[in-house]
């Protein structure tokens, strides 16, 4: 398990650029023709969106990252 320290700008900045990420994958996702790619994205969006909750997901909590 990885242990990140970050500051409250630090953790607000990686939550939006994060959730950006995940939001233009839906467009990405829904476009696509190919199954194999698709799923992938997928995947790749449930890790962020754990990364995201994780980050407090925009309701304070810092799960397993650690302001400083």
């Amino acid at each position: 398990m990885l242990t990140l320290e970050l500051s409250d700008s630090e953790q607000a900045i990686l939550r939006d650029v994060l959730e950006n990420a995940v939001s233009e994958m839906g467009t990405e996702i829904s476009g696509t023709d190919s199954k194999d790619f698709r799923d992938d994205l997928k995947d790749r969006r449930e890790v962020l969106q754990k990364v995201i909750a994780a980050l407090g997901g925009g309701h304070g909590g810092t799960g397993g990252i650690h302001p400083v």
